[in-house]
């Protein structure tokens, strides 16, 4: 680095503190995500990196190629775990030893990461049939993962879908108005496992769809898919398939009824059947909320058949009166259509709001990173992007496993980020070695050497 170059990278702090303090940026192999070698790590289990590569078929010219599929797939998906969603952040980060090196490049002398050109031109290059190999892959590499890890013993698997909404911003292919959220969007369905009572759900598919697409579609197809693959994982497992309103329809509903050891519990809408039904139910709950001042619920259920279903169902129903403080009591029937035979308030409050924890998941992807960054023109592009961001969450989702029994087990994305990678590295490499030399005074410093050990790394 030339002198007048750190001169304009220098800022003087002359009367802040007793003594002036002067910040230069002036060391060349440093890096601030000194930590997310641990990422390298924790993608080993998976094989998520080559398993994506080798489904994408390289059309470039041979002579020209600088950086493998591989490498591309690699640098996004370790990037978005660092917290750089955008392709533009690919020119900051070309000279990034650490991210040189979690590409098993030299992390001083060896080439820069691809720009951002290079990027764009690969996530706009992929098409369907690569993205369709891509999801299966994801899904396949989740599930065999936790096969391994629970040696192919799991007595009751829960698999949720939930859609989100994904807000658009200009031309984009499939972009519609959803009325639901208001919005021009893109709507993706999620898909999380929970095995047994564990408390994580793990990610294992991550589908984009035109804004105005039904919840239902692609629903059935993902679920045989998915049955299939744990099945042959978990022989010994009962499935429970949770899902929210927008998935009760027929041809759903029908599958899920032939299906051998599946359970499930799906939301339905209020209609003036259902109401009538939960009128006697409604009747016990507005004094109930009356006298305790507090909002109510009484559980009951029904035997309802759709104008459209081919026989009836059992619906739980939950007649709930709210009453929040300064407003009116306002009604708020709920109803559950589902073949278990537990009681309804069961069903409801311990089966089917686990939901909830779904949401929080949901939330993560959005908050932490940033999977509605779908912002190419083409709609297969942005699909790729989602894979990519499902598949750095999974790495997330891997570390928080390994951070059981410490302070991080149930942290959010953005604080394992903050917590385990960023840590300011400078970087030393020898004939024989590489080393990081990370700082002392690090509040995390037990609970990132216990990852660490648990992921593989010997002690030195």
């Amino acid at each position: 680095m030339r002198d007048d170059t750190i001169a304009q990278q220098t800022v003087l702090f002359p009367d802040l503190f007793k003594t002036p303090v002067v910040a230069t940026f002036d060391q060349p192999h440093a890096s601030s995500d000194g930590g997310a070698i641990l990422l390298k790590a924790a993608e080993r289990p998976y094989g998520l990196l080559d398993g994506f590569a080798r489904c994408l078929v390289d059309a470039r010219q041979a002579r020209k190629v600088r950086h493998s599929l591989h490498d591309l797939v690699a640098q996004r998906v370790f990037g978005l775990a660092c917290g750089y969603p955008d392709a533009n952040d690919a020119d900051r980060l070309g000279e990034d030893p650490i991210q040189k090196l979690l590409l098993g490049r030299d992390p001083l002398g060896g080439n820069a990461l691809a720009s951002q050109p290079t990027v764009s031109r690969f996530e706009n290059a992929v098409g369907r049939t690569a993205l369709y190999r891509m999801g299966r892959e994801l899904a396949y590499a989740v599930i065999e993962r936790h096969r391994r890890r629970l040696h192919g013993r799991a007595r009751r698997i829960t698999i949720d879908l939930d859609p989100t909404d994904d807000p658009t911003h200009g031309a984009q292919q499939l972009s519609f108005f959803n009325g639901h959220y208001d919005t021009w969007c893109y709507l993706p369905v999620l898909g999380f496992l929970t095995f047994d009572d564990e408390p994580e759900q793990y990610l294992f598919a991550a589908i984009l769809r035109p804004g105005n697409a039904p919840a239902t579609r692609g629903a059935v197809g993902l679920l045989v898919r998915t049955l299939a693959l744990l099945r042959l994982a978990f022989p010994d497992a009962r499935f429970r398939v949770r899902l929210d309103g927008g998935f009760a329809a027929p041809d759903l509903l029908d599958f899920l009824d032939a299906e051998r050891g599946v359970d499930y519990v799906v939301a339905i809408g209020e209609n003036a059947v259902l109401t009538r039904a939960a009128a006697p139910l409604m009747a016990i709950a507005r004094p109930l909320a009356e006298q305790s001042g507090e909002t109510a619920h009484v559980y009951g259920e029904t035997r309802y058949q759709a104008g459209s279903w081919n026989q009836p169902r059992r619906v739980l129903i939950k007649a709930e009166v709210v009453r929040l403080s300064g407003r009116d009591p306002r009604d708020n029937p709920r109803f559950v259509i589902t073949n278990l035979r537990q009681t309804p308030r069961f069903l409801y409050e311990t089966v089917y709001c686990g939901r909830g924890d779904v949401e929080n998941r949901i939330k993560e992807l959005h908050h932490g990173l940033d999977l509605d960054r779908t912002s190419c023109c083409r709609f297969w592009a942005n699909q790729l992007r989602v894979l990519l961001t499902a598949a750095a969450y999974v790495l997330m989702q891997e570390l928080r496993l390994r951070a059981h029994g410490t302070a991080l087990a149930r942290a959010q994305v953005g604080t394992l980020r903050e917590a385990l990678f960023k840590l300011g590295t400078h970087v030393v490499r020898s004939v024989r070695r590489v080393v990081l030399h990370l700082p002392q005074a690090y509040p995390h410093l037990a609970a990132w050497r216990l990852i660490a050990g648990r992921l593989g790394a010997a002690a030195g």
